[in-house]
């Protein structure tokens, strides 16, 4: 049991990973260049301190954050009071914050800390909410959109996502990134209030330090390329440097003139031969006899302040409460009076609405002549895929920010990617219904009859079941690919070659070679399109169809009445006595004898249900994909 004043300490750590960024080939096949990124890096904090780690790009900041979190492999020892810190109990206690962390965007300020995923919840997590905002200076943009907030507002926001949850260590990197030089002293300056109030041990990284947060850190840390040139409180760091020929001149900021001091000058060849060797001195010279100096007795390092505290909110909910609270929060975002909340209740709710009523533009006028067996077709094969390619938009538009959060949660431990999926559906599947039910109300008069309340419902099921058919496909691309507008086009490449092999309107089955033929067997398309078919055109209103209103096609009933005939009587015109023709010459194959109503394969109960099985299979895949472990590289490229 972690008490109310506890230690960190890093005991000669060394950590070796990718030192320049490679090419996704390159990472795939291991070809990255590799090396040691940290070497025997030692130092301690304590509760209530703020502990700055400071260096110039490429010294090794963020890969010790990533070492004290146990995200990454290292030798040597990570201690939480004398304790091994393994990753299991940095998730339970801890976390660490990425300056790029994304928040849900619908959402108020008030709101993404009231849903955030902790363990207490009711008047107790309320009362937290409101803590914390006043805390951070967050009370007065309480009700304020969080995509309408300044950089400073949004970074303390971030920080109060946290905070909420009473972390032990609470490791951030670039907390003040961009941020001018007023917020960045607001932003340093409530850390440093919160580490204290809330008994919590702050990291954070600073690759540019102002003077005026030196009385805020309690600690500092300087790196370059690895190593350790300092590390201890910062009250003893003009004493250390002075001590060994380097005082700070008058004037000068003293975190920013040894950042300089502990940085490679590469503007020369001679420079960088020069400062490289100062450089190597000072890290040899504090090994000898830094460490020794800049030690501080336990003792003064206690908080009067969090005795006796133990934190209460901090660890993973319950796996039925996360699904709830993402559940909500979905809900949240939606049903909301921001520009992102109505955005997402007009495509999920009224784009397809709206493109059936252009088909309904168009093929309303449609007479039943001959050329209604294209024309309805056309109708049908127009709907299949606009169904397809509106749940792909909608889904490439409105998932990604809740899979940024996701990745970002993830690794804190507090849910998997099945219970994201799985509120996600839960969210999804009403409004799809909804959707694709009123949808089908405005072009089914012009196929079939709504007083035939069965045959309608079954006509928006069947659509419905590819809407969500698409939109799992569209989840799983989304999986690996971070940029909208690729993950859009992989997935209509992937929707067009289903579409037109199996849709039998673009090509009848009859021209296939066989093992086209039987590979149309593992589509979606090819169920939904034949029951959709089959339902609109086993109509009696389908028999003898005349040509216009002068010719009429009555000598085709003397033909022979088998399934696979087709017309050739005198009048070219006449090409199909009845629907079944049509059907037959559409979805049967070039071997296909008999009658096809006879046959399983033109079922409507069979098509239907394998239609919604691909569904539900596609949903369950989606559930053990987004458990399957990624590469490291694909999870950073999300979390970034």
């Amino acid at each position: 049991m972690i008490g109310s004043d506890y230690t960190l300490e890093l005991c000669n750590v060394f950590h070796s990973g990718v030192v320049e960024p490679g090419s996704l080939f390159q990472r795939m096949t291991g070809g990255v260049k590799t090396g040691v990124i940290l070497k025997d890096v030692s130092f301690t904090t304590h509760s209530g301190e703020v502990t700055a780690i400071l260096g110039s790009k490429g010294s090794g900041k963020r890969a010790l954050l990533d070492v004290i979190a146990r995200r990454v492999p290292s030798q040597g020892l990570v201690l939480l009071d004398g304790a091994p810190l393994q990753p299991g109990a940095f998730r339970g206690t801890s976390a660490l914050l990425r300056h790029s962390a994304r928040l849900l965007p619908s959402l108020t300020v008030q709101q993404t800390l009231a849903l955030s995923l902790t363990k207490v919840s009711g008047y107790l997590k309320s009362q937290k909410v409101k803590q914390v905002m006043a805390d951070l200076a967050l009370s007065q943009v309480a009700h304020k959109c969080v995509t309408n907030l300044t950089k400073s507002e949004y970074r303390r926001l971030v920080i109060g996502v946290q905070l909420i949850r009473d972390p032990i260590i609470l490791l951030l990197d670039e907390p003040t990134w961009e941020l001018d030089p007023l917020n960045t002293y607001l932003v340093v300056s409530i850390l440093a209030n919160a580490a204290k109030k809330y008994g919590c041990a702050i990291v954070l990284t600073m690759e540019k330090p102002r003077s005026d947060v030196f009385p805020f850190l309690d600690r500092v840390v300087y790196l370059c390329l690895g190593d350790v040139v300092y590390a201890g409180p910062t009250r003893n760091l003009l004493d250390y440097f002075g001590s060994i020929g380097f005082p700070c001149p008058q004037l000068e900021n003293p975190l920013m003139y040894y950042l300089c001091l502990s940085t490679v000058d590469r503007r020369s060849r001679e420079r960088f031969i020069e400062s490289n060797h100062q450089i190597a001195a000072l890290v040899e010279k504090f090994k000898m006899e830094g460490q020794a100096l800049t030690q501080a007795p336990l003792h003064e390092h206690r908080s009067v302040m969090n005795q006796g505290k133990v934190p209460l909110s901090y660890g993973k909910p319950s796996g039925a409460h996360v699904v709830w609270m993402l559940y909500v929060r979905m809900l949240a975002s939606i049903f909301n009076f921001t520009k992102g909340g109505m955005k997402q209740v007009f495509m999920r709710l009224f784009c397809l609405p709206l493109y059936f009523l252009v088909l309904w533009a168009f093929y309303n006028e449609s007479a039943d002549y001959q050329r209604a067996f294209i024309t309805k077709s056309g109708l049908l094969f127009n709907a299949i895929v606009g169904t397809y390619f509106i749940s792909i938009m909608n889904t490439v538009c409105l998932f990604g920010p809740y899979r940024s959060r996701y990745y970002q949660e993830s690794q804190e431990g507090l849910y998997s990617g099945a219970s994201l999926l799985l509120s996600c559906n839960l969210v999804s599947l009403p409004f799809s219904l909804i959707s694709t039910f009123a949808a089908t109300a405005i072009i089914y008069p012009i196929v079939g009859d709504l007083t035939e309340g069965l045959d309608y419902i079954y006509f928006s099921l069947a659509l419905w079941s590819g809407y969500v058919f698409a939109e799992q496909q569209a989840l799983a691309v989304m999986m690996l690919v971070k940029n909208g507008l690729i993950a859009g086009i992989v997935n209509i490449y992937i929707t067009c070659v289903y579409v037109m092999l199996a849709s039998g309107v673009l090509r009848s089955y009859k021209g296939y070679e066989e093992w086209l033929y039987y590979l149309t067997y593992i589509t979606h398309t090819r169920y939904a399109s034949i029951f959709l078919h089959r339902s609109v055109f086993k109509q009696p209103a389908f028999n003898l169809l005349p040509y216009n209103d002068r010719e009429n096609c009555s000598s085709i009933t003397n033909l022979i009445q088998t399934s696979s005939t087709i017309n050739t009587n005198s009048n070219a015109n006449c090409r199909y006595p009845s629907g079944k023709a049509f059907l037959t010459e559409r979805f049967t194959s070039k071997n296909f004898a008999g009658d096809m109503y006879q046959t399983g394969d033109f079922n409507l109960d069979f098509n239907l249900g394998v239609a919604f099985a691909f569904t539900v299979g596609s949903m369950i895949l989606n559930k053990f994909l987004y458990l399957m472990p990624l590469p490291s590289y694909i999870k950073d490229k999300f979390r970034e």
